[in-house]
């Protein structure tokens, strides 16, 4: 299974100036789910028009047909991944690549439909649609979702990957969560930009004007980062 280690090049440039111009990626001081510090913080719940949210799937459609994945349909995991999977989807449609989509929900209804999944029944090669990668923990409970159906959970698309350590009973780990995914779930993973797209920005600005937040990113790398 090939490892995408890096975003595309360009399309992950053009993604981190779309995020920081959109207010979405942030510099400052922000503590983690794991309860670091970190010099950035990537918030896609802050994609919130419609502009944004078509740019954005243009985005997820873009790196996914540039990798030459093949799946057979889309799930969206509750919450942020609702959205998101219903836009990609719909943009991938209007490129002429149509595929089913579906979403969960956190709790189970117990009228109308019922259960806990809604749209498209969950079958074939699956491929979960989320903004990022923190502990896996929403992945996996994706994959047995999907699993449950019957179907077979197959890859992830996420917007940013941290590159950074995970914990394991408050503990830092030496992989991170999508090296977790891809190497003991078997799952390949694709993300638009990751940290050294970030960095590269960074340090491509011309006028300098953002080298005081490089500083500080770099340290957390240097702290944080995944082998």
């Amino acid at each position: 299974m090939a490892e995408v280690k890096k975003g595309e090049g360009a399309l992950a440039q053009d993604f981190v100036q779309f995020a920081i111009e959109s207010g979405v990626l942030r510099f400052g001081e922000f503590k983690t789910k794991a309860g670091r510090l970190s010099p950035y913080f990537f918030n896609a719940g802050l994609f919130d028009d419609g502009a944004k949210m078509l740019r954005l799937a243009e985005f997820y459609a873009e790196r996914l047909l540039a990798s030459g994945l093949e799946f057979d349909m889309i799930f969206g995991p509750a919450y942020k991944g609702i959205p998101l999977g219903a836009t990609v989807a719909a943009e991938l449609a209007r490129r002429g690549r149509n595929v089913p989509f579906a979403y969960n929900r956190k709790e189970a209804k117990d009228h109308g439909e019922g259960g806990t999944l809604v749209g498209a029944p969950l079958k074939g090669r699956v491929l979960i649609v989320d903004d990022v990668m923190s502990a896996g923990t929403a992945v996996r409970e994706s994959i047995a979702a999907i699993r449950a159906a019957g179907a077979t959970p197959h890859a992830v698309a996420i917007a940013l990957d941290r590159q950074e350590k995970a914990t394991e009973n408050g503990a830092d780990v030496d992989h991170s969560a999508v090296q977790y995914v891809r190497n003991q779930l078997g799952l390949e993973v694709i993300a638009i930009a990751n940290l050294d797209d970030l960095l590269h920005y960074l340090s491509s600005r011309a006028d300098g004007a953002l080298d005081v937040h490089r500083e500080g990113v770099l340290a957390y790398r240097a702290r944080y980062g995944a082998n």
